[in-house]
């Protein structure tokens, strides 16, 4: 069947609120690379939105699925548990920042960690408030809507949004924002708008991702950290796209050196399947009564077997080192071509997660233009590229940090050709 017949038949059953990138159909996958159902390669810097950082079908993630498949694929952890559950979420208390008593809760997309995350944070303080920043994203969910911030496409025509959610700028030495005017910013909400004592946490992307991938700086994060412990505010890190060796540490936070309350993670997690967690604090976890978390594909049997296999491969790979090596060659290729194009704006990012804006020499303003040039150029040389940003002039680079280093540099080579012409 045609591509062409494929894309009437997706025009005529799957709605236009979801958006889709290309007009080819993948076929099969291995590792950076896939291929479509006419046999053409290409090469993925996209990673299903930061999900494959162990690749496309990791034969240890293919080789857990399969044996668990062999056992069971479905109980409902809270009718009938298993070990795998609990095994995980042992390893995730003891891999997240912080030495305290901790738990964690698994749940299945990043959206649904967040959202559990604003629910255990209001149940511990008896407080209501919740202070997100401008440019994040915490999901397409109602909660998640509310604390996203960025309007188009996310929050446009579908409020009224729950309360009680409060947004500061998040600091951009490009913006001209500073950590001083982002924390000049909170002061001033809460003596204006919503004393201390009603806000429940402050959540924070420690590199905000649909938000242009802008890093936010350590005084920030350890700023933070220190107001929340002199209101009693409780500090949230969404790690949803950060986590799982992405920046060159576990998770992105460490690089501040800042333990958050709680921190929710998704994404690579599960190196494709759909899973995603809360770990906090366990005073803090285990404020919500017996009932008040869970779901009923929450910590789905396949997905915890990938999970288990996906650390494994971290560590013995070296994922987090490896990290840093594949973001400093992209860092150097990237800065050369700066120095030939007045387009490229600010290179940003920690380790294997960084993105180049774009801006109009002339004017200095987001051109998001030449960012759609740069990733369609790539897509007919078969290198797939994600752009972000609040007007969609930033191009994010989110290969698997697996992917083999002739496959990058042909990417590399792709990537130039656009950016050149």
């Amino acid at each position: 069947m045609s591509k062409q017949t494929w894309q009437e038949r997706k025009s005529q059953a799957i709605p236009n609120g979801i958006s889709v990138m290309c007009d080819f159909y993948v076929d099969r996958a291995q590792n950076a690379e896939l291929w479509d159902l006419e046999g053409r390669r290409y090469i993925d810097f996209a990673a299903g939105i930061a999900v494959t950082n162990t690749g496309h079908r990791h034969p240890r993630v293919v080789s857990a699925i399969a044996q668990q498949l062999e056992k069971f694929t479905h109980t409902a952890f809270q009718v009938v548990p298993y070990a795998q559950y609990i095994e995980l979420a042992e390893k995730i208390n003891r891999l997240t920042p912080g030495d305290h008593a901790k738990k964690t809760a698994f749940f299945t997309t990043g959206a649904e960690a967040v959202e559990n995350a604003i629910k255990i944070a209001r149940k511990a303080t008896g407080r209501t408030g919740v202070i997100a920043f401008s440019g994040a994203f915490h999901g397409r969910t109602f909660m998640g809507m509310a604390l996203t911030g960025k309007v188009q496409p996310y929050k446009a025509g579908f409020g009224p949004l729950p309360g009680e959610v409060y947004h500061v700028p998040f600091p951009s030495t490009i913006a001209g924002v500073t950590t001083e005017d982002s924390l000049t910013a909170i002061e001033t909400l809460l003596s204006s708008d919503i004393e201390p004592s009603r806000v429940a946490a402050i959540i924070i992307e420690p590199v905000q991702g649909e938000g242009g991938f802008n890093v936010a700086p350590p005084e920030l994060l350890k700023a933070l950290r220190t107001l929340c412990d002199r209101h009693g505010i409780l500090l949230i890190a969404d790690e949803v796209q950060t986590g799982f060796a992405r920046t060159g540490k576990m998770f992105a936070i460490e690089h501040a050196g800042v333990v958050p309350d709680l921190i929710t993670m998704a994404k690579s997690l599960a190196g494709g399947m759909p899973l995603s967690a809360v770990c906090g604090r366990a005073e803090l976890m285990d404020a919500p009564p017996p009932g008040a978390l869970g779901g009923t594909y929450a910590g789905n049997p396949l997905a915890l077997a990938a999970a288990h296999a996906v650390l494994d491969i971290i560590e013995s790979e070296q994922l987090v080192q490896r990290a840093c090596t594949l973001g400093d060659r992209l860092r150097a290729t990237l800065t050369s071509l700066q120095e030939v194009t007045p387009h490229m704006a600010e290179i940003r990012g920690l380790g294997a997660m960084i993105a180049v804006e774009f801006r109009n020499p002339a004017g200095n303003t987001p051109d998001s233009d030449f960012a759609r040039k740069v990733q369609a150029k790539s897509l007919e040389q078969g290198l797939i590229l994600l752009t972000c940003g609040s007007h969609g002039h930033v191009i994010r680079f989110l290969f698997p940090l697996t992917i083999p280093d002739n496959v990058l540099t042909d990417g590399l080579h792709i990537l130039s050709n656009a950016i050149r012409t």
